[in-house]
């Protein structure tokens, strides 16, 4: 046995793959309501916006499991975050606001660089990691309970804080793509420090997102498509196979109607990612009709 075969070895004795998974295995893990997947859009700035794309899925005949805003808690007016989590309530969806300050709305200019840009939105400093706790707990206070996570530190702070009763134990985080990470070591770091899903880096391929549920049970979160500041590549045909190979995944879908990942959306722009939702679901049931989407309501 040579030395890689050594590594794959022990990495299969500690429960990780010993590689890609180019074989492509189905995997039979699936949310607790039995279902393969679930529609997410994300980029739903506020609530005027996120009006426009509840009723325009409405009116395709379809329905989401998330909606995400990107741009951070500290944009919004309590009343903004009010009138959204009601309509989640209303909708039966689930919200989740991204938490800030992040990197760039602190002192820090090397995120701009080329060379700085490689650390996401990473926290810079405790006071940052501090009021990023304050905005969840702000958030948590109006009825939110779903929080979007840049940072691997903070992700780790909260769920010892969950654990400890100082912010709501049923809060959940869910890990940005932003943060980098397309591996199954990655990823079951981030399981092991309080992730409830990971979504990985977005051109991340097919046999690494198999090896990636080898190694974690929690839901995976995947693009089908993307702003055109991270690529703009759209992913559709790829869907019926993620969800066979990745279950229980979200399907991120609509990004592409966006520019950036913190694009100021419109109502304009709520009622085109509703359409590419439709043009998803048009994907999964023509190639694989047999996927189990979880119900309506179905949020934790």
């Amino acid at each position: 046995m040579n030395s890689m075969e050594k590594t794959r070895a022990f990495l299969k004795s500690i429960g990780l793959p010993g590689g890609d998974a180019y074989d492509l295995p189905t995997s039979e893990k699936r949310f607790s309501d039995g279902g393969q997947y679930r529609f997410e859009v994300p980029g739903i700035q506020g609530p005027a916006v996120m009006e426009a794309l509840l009723e325009a899925i409405d009116k395709y005949g379809l329905y989401l499991h998330r909606v995400t805003q990107t741009k951070g808690i500290m944009l919004l007016a309590d009343s903004d975050i009010t009138r959204m989590v009601k309509m989640a309530k209303d909708a039966k969806t689930d919200l989740i606001l991204a938490i800030g300050p992040r990197a760039t709305t602190d002192t820090s200019a090397s995120v701009n660089t080329p060379e700085g840009v490689r650390m996401g939105y990473r926290l810079r400093g405790q006071e940052q990691v501090v009021r990023a706790v304050e905005d969840v707990k702000r958030a948590a206070s109006l009825g939110c309970r779903s929080f979007l996570v840049y940072d691997e530190g903070c992700l780790w702070l909260l769920n010892e804080m969950r654990k400890a009763g100082e912010i709501p134990v049923d809060c959940k985080f869910k890990v940005s793509a932003h943060a980098g990470h397309g591996n199954p070591c990655s990823a079951k770091l981030l399981e092991s420090i309080g992730a409830n899903s990971i979504n990985p880096v977005r051109d991340i391929q097919l046999q690494m997102l198999a090896a990636m549920r080898q190694a974690i049970d929690i839901p995976i979160d995947i693009h089908t498509e993307n702003p055109q500041s991270t690529g703009g590549f759209i992913r559709h045909y790829e869907v019926p196979e993620m969800i066979r190979v990745a279950a229980p995944i979200y399907l991120k879908t609509g990004g592409s109607v966006a520019q950036t990942h913190s694009w100021e959306s419109s109502v304009d722009d709520a009622k085109k990612r509703a359409k590419q939702v439709s043009l998803v679901k048009r994907v999964i049931d023509a190639y694989y009709p047999e996927a189990v989407q979880s119900p309506k309501g179905s949020i934790r």
